[in-house]
């Protein structure tokens, strides 16, 4: 039997996700936590096998507490069912540790199907989202410049979106300011842009979600 923790902030979702594998002989949905501590608290203490994670957790930054956990139980495998569009943060999450990315809007088969894939140790995304990639690759699609940032270029552009000053943003992230302005300006380079305004609006066109 396969051990999935649900790490995400409704309960509605636990709820749904538990109610999906009720009667599965190979799936058992073991418990939930909504909040950061609760998830390394529950891992710290009992076995699971793979761990469900929304990337929006509350205030937190998702790629952060991927990151965490691959570092520190290097052996749970980790699934985004997420509202983010997998187009855009797909690919950062693989990066970050992730073994399959889901969007919630996605069947409940797929579901089944990622953990089943991700428990045998293989890696998980959709055709849309195979179709999506090598789509972006060949005609230029503005998501294609997002892949060309690292994680914490990912996570510094998201704070910038969301109006944060670079104090701010080397408080949260744990790193000094002029460090900041660095990612600041590989960003701009990376993305083509100029200024913030035209960085604010080259983030929206790619659906970059802030908090």
């Amino acid at each position: 039997m396969i051990k999935v923790l649900i790490a995400d902030p409704h309960i509605i979702v636990h709820k749904g996700i538990k109610a999906v594998f009720r009667n599965s002989t190979e799936i058992s949905i073991v418990d939930k936590v909504t909040n950061e501590q609760d998830l390394y608290a529950y891992l710290e203490e009992k076995p699971v096998d793979i761990v469900i994670m929304e990337l929006d957790f509350f205030d937190i930054d998702g790629l952060s507490i991927l990151k965490k956990i691959k570092n520190q139980y290097p052996a749970v495998r980790v699934l985004i069912f997420s509202s983010q569009p997998e187009q855009v943060y797909a690919i950062s999450s693989l990066k970050a540790g992730a073994s399959a990315y889901l969007n919630k809007s996605a069947p409940t088969s797929y579901l089944r199907d990622a953990i089943l894939k991700i428990s045998s140790g293989g890696v998980y995304i959709t055709n849309q989202l195979a179709q999506s990639i090598a789509f972006d690759e060949t005609t230029g699609n503005p998501r294609r410049l997002f892949k060309k940032l690292s994680m914490r270029e990912i996570e510094v552009l998201k704070l910038l979106s969301s109006g944060k000053r670079n104090k701010d943003i080397a408080f949260e992230l744990g790193i000094n300011e002029k460090t900041v302005s660095t990612y600041r300006s590989r960003i701009m380079k990376k993305l083509k842009v100029r200024n913030m305004v035209e960085l604010i609006r080259k983030a929206q066109s790619m659906h970059i979600h802030t908090y």
